[in-house]
């Protein structure tokens, strides 16, 4: 079967025939939402969706009821977009395993890049390390707004005491794609480190992630990973 053939077929056959990478984005939403309705194919709804919230991005952090709110779209196939996206975020997340190494921040700063991709929402990052700065767990603190997301130390440190934690990385996502501290980024940085030294569990780096960026409190004379 000839490429040209091939591109005639709906986004289906060409999974089948190209593989999934070959596939633009309305194509794999159009897969998700199976059929399209009232002279508007699958991939025309998913290419309507896709400009109707700014992209791949803005469509993965889109509301429930605002997808359902769409024409053509509904309660039904809004739930099969956001719980699609929900598994993506798990599955990025899930290369923060129990019993792997962290050996850089920059780790750290691609699993919560791709956790919060398209949030337009900040939201806390804590990762429990053990001695040999092997993963614990991977806490979600708090979720805020769209330039804050609250933490208190004892939301950090609590978890670390109760999990036998040695040491703790934290980050943050900056909806806006700047990666560049706030002053309460700088507040926040310095009372955890306090904490983190009162109950002998070391704060080893705060980052704050952007779109392309992150930056690293670990650069302003904190110990950094080694």
């Amino acid at each position: 079967m000839s490429l040209s053939t091939v591109e005639k077929y709906g986004p289906r056959e060409r999974l089948s025939q190209l593989g999934e990478a070959r596939l633009s984005d309305a194509e794999c939403v159009a897969l998700l939402l199976r059929t399209g309705a009232r002279g508007e194919t699958a991939e025309q709804l998913g290419s309507r969706l896709l400009a109707r919230f700014g992209g791949l991005g803005g469509l993965a952090s889109a509301r429930l009821h605002e997808l359902a709110a769409e024409p053509r779209v509904g309660p039904v196939r809004a739930a099969v977009l956001v719980a699609a996206f929900g598994l993506a975020r798990r599955l990025a997340e899930l290369e923060f395993r129990p019993g792997s190494a962290i050996t850089n921040g920059g780790e750290v700063a691609r699993i919560v890049r791709d956790s919060a991709r398209g949030s337009r929402r900040e939201s806390f990052y804590a990762v429990l390390l053990d001695a040999r700065h092997r993963v614990l767990t991977l806490h979600v603190v708090s979720t805020g707004s769209v330039d804050a997301a609250p933490v208190h130390p004892r939301e950090v440190f609590s978890p670390a005491i109760r999990d036998g934690a040695a040491a703790v990385v934290v980050a943050h996502n900056h909806p806006s794609g700047d990666p560049s501290p706030s002053a309460d980024d700088r507040l926040v940085t310095e009372r955890l480190r306090e904490v983190g030294t009162l109950v002998g569990i070391p704060l080893l780096d705060h980052l704050v992630v952007g779109a392309e960026r992150f930056y690293t409190f670990a650069e302003e004379g904190y110990r950094p990973i080694p």
